[in-house]
């Protein structure tokens, strides 16, 4: 891509990956860029997915030491009581949430002044405040200070994220009833958690503090937890959690959550009631469009206030873009970046090939990790398309048997004779990583051939790929 011949302004509301990675590529493109942002890195680094994947590989560490006596590994089994007076039983592996969670804080605030600093190298010009709009080609900043300032842009994008929703009647007090967002404030680890929502946020946080020591119980307005994702997965995520010893209520939809005391206390629709230390809200998320000029500029607002885009993220108003949660269009940190770029890219007059989600890769960091790119065999057959699915469990990996792992699989689609690989699943730790592979599979339309054929290490937990290759090329 070649810079635009004159520089063009950009006006950014918000410092998020939809915001921040518009900037970066406006800049690089030459164009005169304003973000205006009240923390740079939005939800996804001060109050989102920084911080919870951090609070989830501290998890991760407590379960790998706790469940590995299999192996051969002892922790403290010899000594019984709390002999050092930590207040934490001997024997067990146990965690210091106050110090847990000023790191993640820490971590946080660093990785959001890594941001600031690349803006800076760049050229972009931060204004530290919450913008609206005043009409299409308009920002008006109000700054930390209290001051105001306009900024006139040729293109507008319009990247402020969403916050959490809560249950009406039932208002987060920071203490005992929680929202994501606060759940770093804790200096003590809750000793009875009710998560309220099973889809990836409350799957997530109720594995994490289920291996950090708190009695979960997991209240499910659905059948199943992460009713979204693949069933198969969601089935052996259960299975986990039910031998790990947390509660999961399916079919219970919370009415409504009450400060009693020291604790408190959950409703459910049926009548039922469910009592804990701590409920931690997870029902879903609301995009920040109120209040910020968008319909006056003539921007269309669809169901729930979120903001309609095309797949170059434009808005109704083709001068006003939009990227992230504020559009509802696939939650992602990932997918919100490319929204943004592919904004700016359009913007300025660059090529750019439309927002594609077939060839997105997601993941849900619970343990194990779920992760899922392109299309599953219940929706390719749904769109008319014939298609055949090979799913091989972890158990039968060798070095998975080494590690000890039992739980997870691998799960590949591909077309009935052309043989393309269209998408597939990993459950397994680090499914992550592992699922890159696939994802390239899948962006860059591969055979099972080509995928079997290239070589993986042995022993290793990519090898099941490779597997899963092979068995589809006799299959499809």
């Amino acid at each position: 891509m070649s810079p635009v011949t004159s520089p063009s302004r950009i006006a950014i509301l918000g410092g998020g990956p939809g915001g921040y990675e518009a900037a970066l590529s406006a800049a690089r493109l030459g164009a005169d860029v304003t973000v205006v942002s009240d923390g740079l890195g939005g939800s996804a680094v001060l109050t989102d997915c920084v911080p919870s994947k951090t609070l989830i590989a501290v998890a991760e560490v407590v379960t790998l030491a706790a469940e590995s006596g299999g192996l051969g590994v002892r922790v403290g089994s010899n000594v019984i009581g709390d002999i050092d007076g930590d207040g934490i039983p001997d024997g067990k592996v146990g965690v210091d949430l106050a110090a847990v969670n000023a790191r993640i804080k820490r971590l946080a605030a660093a990785q959001s002044d890594d941001i600031g600093q690349r803006l800076e190298k760049e050229g972009v010009r931060v204004l530290d405040g919450r913008g609206r709009l005043d009409g299409p080609s308009r920002v008006v900043a109000t700054l930390a200070d209290g001051s105001s300032e306009t900024v006139d842009a040729d293109a507008v994008l319009v990247a402020t994220g969403a916050h959490p929703r809560v249950l009406a009647g039932s208002e987060p007090d920071g203490e005992r009833i929680l929202t994501w967002e606060q759940l770093y404030e804790l200096r003590e680890l809750p000793e009875q958690l009710i998560v309220v929502g099973s889809g990836v946020t409350g799957a997530e946080f109720a594995s994490a503090y289920n291996a950090l020591g708190s009695s979960v119980t997991l209240v499910s307005s659905r059948d199943r937890v992460l009713p979204s994702e693949d069933a198969d997965a969601a089935q052996v995520l259960e299975e986990v959690f039910a031998r790990r010893g947390m509660t999961v209520l399916s079919r219970s939809r919370a009415s409504s959550v009450k400060r009693v005391g020291d604790g408190v206390v959950v409703a459910l629709e049926d009548g039922r009631t469910v009592e804990g230390s701590h409920c931690l809200l997870a029902v879903g998320s609301i995009p920040n469009t109120a209040g910020i000029g968008l319909e006056e500029a003539g921007v269309t607002l669809g169901r729930g206030g979120y903001i309609e885009v095309d797949k170059v993220s434009r808005t109704s108003n083709r001068g006003v873009y939009a990227a992230g949660d504020c559009t509802g269009v696939l939650m992602l940190a990932s997918v919100a970046a490319m929204q943004g770029r592919i904004a700016i890219w359009h913007a300025l007059g660059e090529a750019v090939t439309p927002l594609d989600l077939k060839s997105v890769s997601a993941n849900v960091f619970t343990d194990p990790e779920i992760a899922t790119v392109g299309w599953s065999q219940e929706a390719a057959e749904a769109a008319g398309s014939h298609v055949v699915t090979v799913k091989l469990p972890l158990s039968t990996n060798p070095r998975a048997k080494m590690q000890g792992l039992q739980d997870g699989f691998v799960k590949l689609t591909c077309r009935r004779g052309s043989r393309i690989i269209v998408g597939g699943v990993v459950v397994a730790p680090r499914a992550s990583e592992l699922v890159h592979p696939v994802s390239l599979a899948v962006a860059l339309g591969l055979t099972v051939d080509q995928v079997a054929h290239a070589f993986t290490v042995y022993p290793s937990l990519s090898g099941s790929i490779a597997e899963a290759a092979h068995q589809l090329h006799n299959r499809a």
